[in-house]
């Protein structure tokens, strides 16, 4: 490769079990061809099964990461994970504000795949009244999409009402993925402040999810720095992904929901 790499950020906490988070952004953007720089919100002593303790890091420190990044390299494109405080989602809110957070996806990580909650009630609500303005696509799974518009979360009827819902408070994309429904398929449903789009993929019978979710939004934020328009973005996430899941379906790394393939070892093996 002669030509720079584009250049993606993520904002998000580090998964010291490797499976999510800093992690598995770096291993999907780097997969996807895209060069990435990182801002750490938080330290997680966490595994396939539990998340021990979590330490988040100071927002005066994650606004220095961001600017120092983006004062030298041309990030074309920023996702959020694990934000853990009101204060940091604040924080990122008023960068996103100043135009500093170019075409930004929110994965609104409030819930691990353990049940842990990574989100304090104030965190929430700063997602939904500062951070969800700015957002170019936002990705939170059915879980999430309850707590983001405060309403049922359990069926593929639910994800259609809680996209439109969290359209409400966002001008870009809202994505409620299907990894967490039922049925033989696993339906993403996109609402665009108009209408809604189902992208659906066959499920793929497995346990070994951690990091999906981190994944999928890393993805589609990879696809806005190659210069895809969001809604292809969002297909191309969803696919990689399936690939993903579908690579490591097998893999036995920990006791809990295991990791993704993301760079398709299983394919070469």
């Amino acid at each position: 490769m002669t030509a720079n790499p584009p250049v993606a950020m993520t904002i998000a906490g580090s998964d010291s079990g490797g499976g999510a988070g800093l992690q598995a952004d770096l291993r999907t953007f780097a997969a996807l061809g895209v060069f990435a720089t990182t801002a750490v919100t938080a330290v997680t002593a966490q595994s396939t099964t539990e998340v021990r303790s979590v330490h988040a890091l100071p927002p005066e420190m994650v606004v220095a990461q961001v600017l120092t990044v983006l004062d030298d390299l041309p990030v074309a494109a920023v996702k959020t994970g694990m934000l853990a405080e009101a204060p940091i989602v604040e924080a990122v809110a008023e960068l996103a504000a100043a135009g500093c957070l170019p075409h930004l996806v929110v994965d609104p990580v409030m819930v691990a795949s353990t049940g842990a909650k990574l989100a304090s009630d104030e965190a929430v609500s700063a997602y939904r009244h500062r951070l969800l303005a700015h957002a170019v696509v936002t990705t939170p799974n059915l879980p999430e999409a309850g707590v983001l518009a405060g309403a049922p979360a359990r069926t593929l009827g639910d994800a259609r009402e809680l996209a439109r819902r969290i359209g409400e408070l966002t001008p870009g994309l809202v994505v409620v993925t299907g990894g967490h429904g039922g049925g033989e398929l696993a339906v993403d449903v996109v609402f665009d402040g108009e209408r809604l789009v189902e992208l659906s993929r066959p499920r793929v019978a497995t346990t070994n999810t951690h990091g999906s979710g981190c994944s999928f939004a890393a993805a589609v934020a990879a696809g806005l720095a190659r210069g895809a328009a969001p809604l292809d973005a969002v297909a191309e996430a969803g696919e990689f992904v399936h690939r993903a899941i579908e690579g490591g379906r097998a893999w036995r790394l920990g006791a809990g929901h295991g990791p993704l393939d993301h760079f398709g070892w299983a394919a070469d093996g």
